[in-house]
């Protein structure tokens, strides 16, 4: 510096210090105040979104009425980011006031469509696949996630009950297989398998539904059922935001079963010339029905939310709580769900590594032998009391199996602690030369901790030959015997998948020509079964229940072995190989291909391996230049693809085996040694369930996309489904073997269509509508020619009502759908009040015979579903409106028929619809068409008015309040508690004692952003 100071002229060193000293002001000088207001698509403003300049450390948030102010140069660029927002970037020059619209992730997911290892456009796709925005999804007291699909996705039938317990049956373009879960695969942020129950509603950022094989056989052995891909909320570059949203609801009955009250129940039993006696009849005025439902039930769900980030690392947590109520008593669910994502990109971007950890733990109260306690509900005398006048509870044991219901509920606990932990660590790393190579490492554990007691009452009074339990049709039903001084169940299972997936990606852009292509290896290892149960009776106490199990001596009690469950271990392997190239010319002409290799260890010695190839081609006319000019169409997509799938779900790890089981004992020389028979063949041939489907679709946009959706085509066609059956011990020992039979096929249409009718600054109208139809049917029953099993006309779905022993309802017949309704067909009373039949030959009888006499009745499938969406919007109220319904399936309910058995009539309680029915009419409740209803509905499911405030508070940067009422009323002629009745197995479409009744439900709820 001395030397420079030398060369210059006197006093211009002074100078240049004061220029040096200087310069940061100047600098500083050159920086604008930029200024501003952030709204969303529809124009509202928008609080808590962040606003930073790139490269450098300035950040700010916007205001409760969206506006903002930061200095930045001519040059900077500013970035705005927020939570479920995609990043918008604007460049500072002469304007120093900007207004800047941001779109949610969930605008931006409908061109930007999950897959199976990776992402894609939906312009350059071949697929069949519906994408659904987490502002769409079903709002309400939603313990389970399926239900949040329920009529937003055409071809998925999703069928629920007011049990918070039960999960929603799921079916994508009809049954595929006659024996295993028919629900589709969840990839939950990449972990194949997911559980969807250790996701919160509320971190949901997308759900992609890939419906057909172009699609779905990326993933194989797992992918016959569909694959729903959900991916959760990650955090966004920019200052900590942080959300809160929660509700609280009141829930109550939205429809009861109609039963004979006292006065009608006196009055048929006196014109029959009969009397209800003594023992019943106490004076009584008893409601059922109502004596074992709450008033009231109650819920009310939390969601506290919170991320952020630097341009390197973004951050992402929230924590659920969800309690439910049932409306029948001693039912409900408890959940907490956590949820912990991390993201760190390192090497100039270049490696991304990624940590995705979700845990749920739930507490299901159960309803002790629920459908029991509806039988018993629904006949149960109502002359007779709850209590009696001691308080104790009324019973007269002296009637065959009839048992007090409420007395069931109170006197017994039934509980489920079950729990779900995954994680995942990923890895990206981008390669030279256009590559990017991903991989995957995921470990889930399920636990399952189950306690169940029947108290010393049950002990006392139920110990009969007569206390049987009814499972859910086609379940049958098991005699039941409590031992002394109470029963108690107690048993803990857990289940552990890991997960190793890698894959390489090759992206490259030739000219016109667009290439992307993936190849991958899958390894997965399954254990389940993994602990152990125990029971215990002879109780000094109730009072500990099933959680001491000590406190018990069973020894001293008769006949009594420990029930160690029939729950074995089991440990199933998959490996897999897999390849998909994407093509496009000039994003006009498209072509997808992908083939999947599979080994599993579930199947046969020679049928291990199973090869699931896909090929999907499209033409984007749109683009095609005599099209290009027609203003009014904005996207013409035709779509045609064929692929194949297969199935594993439902089959353990010793499907093809033979196994043994004990059969009892045997003198051995001095003491008893056990003895053991096959109970299932060893069959070396089994194989895949292959399901393929081919599809021909047309996704349609007009007037710049305020029109816009889909149609879609497809045949679905499963071959060699996999089933047990009864064989001759000539052809086995055991007699029973499980192997491929037969053909079954789905054929349907799809439509959609989304119009953006209203879009002013002040109002808003967005309104969609979807539509299904499906037709099932089964092609063949006919197995190996060496088992010599042709299941065709088999019937099943063995109900055993009063009067009805050894009826079935159900039949698989070539020709036929899946659930086929078979059995009688009614025709009326003779002169005499005898009920009349049709015979198989044609003629009129008194007294059919079972299976004889049976005859088609009906399909349980609908021939259309359909959901309507309108979304208002109005300055700062927001409106939705969700209704859905299906058309064209038939529901067998054999609930009423059972309250149609006039013979027992003042003892049991009988329906108003049977009071012309003679009381010696003994069978005018056998299962026949007189039972067969129409289960066509419409229902308002969902109501939901919000308004927006804005807050004047440096702390709160957004607050909505919103009331919600669901099940706001349904439109149907069927006369049982609902007609929304399980879709899912092969004894669909049935009701019987399994009615949990719907509720009504009414929310308030509110979301904050601070």
């Amino acid at each position: 510096m001395r030397l420079l100071c030398r060369s210059l002229p006197k006093g211009a060193g002074k100078r240049l210090l004061l220029l040096l000293f200087l310069l940061p002001l100047y600098t500083l000088a050159q920086s604008q105040e930029i200024t501003g207001t952030v709204k969303d698509s529809s124009g509202r403003p928008m609080a808590g979104v962040s606003v930073s300049v790139k490269g450098k450390t300035l950040v700010t948030i916007t205001k409760g009425n969206g506006s903002f102010n930061i200095p930045a140069q001519t040059g900077d660029v500013l970035v705005f980011s927020g939570i479920s927002l995609e990043d918008q970037e604007v460049l500072v020059g002469s304007k120093t006031s900007f207004d800047v619209f941001m779109r949610s992730s969930a605008t931006v997911m409908t061109d930007v469509v999950v897959v199976g290892y990776g992402k894609g456009s939906r312009k350059t796709l071949a697929s069949a696949i519906t994408s659904v925005k987490p502002d769409d999804l079903n709002r309400g007291a939603i313990g389970d996630v399926g239900q949040l699909l329920q009529g937003k996705v055409p071809g998925l039938n999703i069928t629920a009950s007011g049990d918070p317990n039960r999960p929603a049956a799921v079916i994508m373009r009809g049954a595929s297989t006659i024996n295993s879960p028919q629900g589709p695969f969840y990839v939950i942020d990449g972990i194949p398998g997911g559980d969807i129950n250790s996701v919160a509603p509320d971190d949901i950022a997308s759900i992609d539904v890939l419906k057909d094989a172009s699609a779905t056989a990326i993933y194989g052995n797992k992918a016959s059922n569909g694959v729903i891909m959900v991916t959760t909320k990650r955090g966004k570059k920019g200052g900590l935001q942080a959300t809160y949203n929660g509700y609280v609801g009141m829930e109550a009955v939205s429809n009861g079963l109609d039963l004979m009250d006292t006065t009608q129940l006196r009055e048929y039993v006196r014109k029959n010339s009969a009397s209800i006696s003594p023992n019943d009849d106490k004076g009584a005025s008893t409601d059922w029905m109502k004596a074992i439902q709450k008033d009231k039930a109650y819920s009310h769900n939390h969601n506290i939310s919170f991320s952020g980030g630097t341009d390197k690392s973004t951050y992402s947590a929230s924590l659920n709580y969800l309690k439910k109520d049932g409306i029948i008593m001693q039912s409900s669910l408890e959940r907490v769900i956590a949820r912990v994502s991390a993201e760190h990109r390192a090497l100039n971007d270049h490696l991304i590594f990624g940590l995705n950890v979700m845990s749920s733990n739930s507490k299901a109260s159960n309803v002790p032998f629920q459908n029991m306690v509806f039988q018993q509900a629904v006949k149960y005398n109502p002359t007779s009391p709850v209590y009696n006048s001691n308080g104790t509870f009324f019973e007269n044991l002296n009637n065959t199996g009839y048992f007090n219901p409420v007395s069931i509920i109170k006197n017994a606990k039934d509980d489920t602690k079950y729990g779900s932990l995954q994680g995942a660590f990923t890895i990206e790393a981008k390669l030279p030369f256009g590559f990017t190579f991903n991989s995957n490492l995921a470990y889930q554990r399920g636990t399952w901790l189950h306690g169940e007691y029947y108290g010393k009452y049950y002990s006392q009074y139920y110990n009969s030959s007569n206390f049987y339990t009814n499972g859910d049709p086609g379940g049958g039903r098991s005699l039941r015997n409590f031992y002394s001084s109470g029963l108690a169940y107690r048993a803990y299972y857990q289940s552990t998948s890991k997960t190793l997936e890698s894959y390489l990606t090759w992206a490259k852009h030739l000219g016109l020509h667009n290439i992307k292509a993936v190849v991958g290896y899958s390894w997965q290892k399954n254990t389940s079964g993994d602990g152990l149960q125990n029971s215990q009776t002879n109780f000094i106490s109730d009072y500990t229940t099933y959680y001491n199990m000590g406190l018990g001596n069973y020894q001293t009690v008769n006949g009594f072995a420990v029930d160690f469950g029939g729950t074995v271990y089991q440990e199933t392997n998959f490996i897999s190989d897999f390849a998909r190239v994407n093509y496009d010319y000039n994003e006009k002409y498209l072509l997808q291909a992908s083939v999947r290799r599979d080994g599993s260890s579930v199947f046969g010695k020679n049928n291990e391996w199973g090869y699931f190839p896909s090929v999907g081609v499209a033409w984007r006319i749109s683009q095609e230049d005599f099209l290009r000019e027609v203003a009014v169409i904005s996207d013409l997509k035709l779509r045609a693809s064929y692929g194949e799938t297969g199935n594993a779900f439902g089959l353990g790890a010793y499907t093809a085996q033979a196994l043994y089981s004990k059969s009892g004992t045997y003198y051995n020389g001095g003491p008893f040694a056990s003895s053991f028979s096959p109970v299932q063949g060893n069959n070396p041939d089994l194989k895949w369930e292959v399901t393929s489907t081919k599809n021909i679709g047309l996704d349609y946009g007009f007037l710049k996309g305020r029109i816009s959706g889909s149609i879609d085509v497809y045949e679905k066609l499963t071959t060699g489904m996999i089933f047990g059956f009864a064989v001759p011990n000539t052809v086995d020992p055991s007699g029973f073997v499980n192997m491929n039979v037969g053909k079954l096929r789905n054929r349907g249409i799809e439509f959609s269509v989304n119009v953006n009718a209203v879009n002013t600054k002040d109002f808003g109208w967005n309104t969609s509508l979807n539509m299904a139809s499906n037709k099932n049917e089964i092609l063949n029953l006919k197995g190996p020619d060496r088992f010599g099993v042709n299941a065709d006309s088999s019937t099943y779905t063995q109900l055993d009502g009063p009067g009805t022993t050894g009826s079935t309802l159900q039949m698989f017949i070539v020709g036929g759908p899946l659930g086929q309704f078979y059995s009688f067909k009614y025709a009326g009373k003779d002169a005499t009040g005898k009920s009349l039949f049709i015979t198989g030959k044609g003629v009129e009888t008194d007294n059919p015979i079972q299976r004889t006499d049976y005859h088609p009745l009906g399909s349980p499938h609908p021939k259309l579903m359909f959901g309507w969406i309108n979304n208002f919007r109005y300055k700062n109220f927001d409106l939705n409106l969700f209704i859905r319904g299906v058309a064209g399936n038939k529901i067998f309910n054999a609930t009423r028929a059972d309250l149609f058995y006039v013979t027992t009539a003042g003892v049991t309680n009988i329906s108003p619809d049977a009071m012309n029915d003679a009381k010696s009419d003994a069978k005018n409740n056998n299962y026949s068409s007189r039972f067969v209803e129409d289960g066509t509905y419409i229902r308002l499911d969902n109501a939901t008015l919000g308004y927006h405030i804005k807050p004047n508070s440096p702390y709160i940067k957004s607050l909505r309040l919103y009331t919600t009422i669901n099940n706001a009323f349904v439109i149907t002629k069927y006369k049982g508690v609902d007609p929304e009745i399980n879709q899912g197995g092969a004894s669909l479409g049935i009701d019987y004692n399994n009615f949990y009744p719907k509720t009504r439900t009414i929310l308030l709820g509110v979301s904050v952003g601070f």
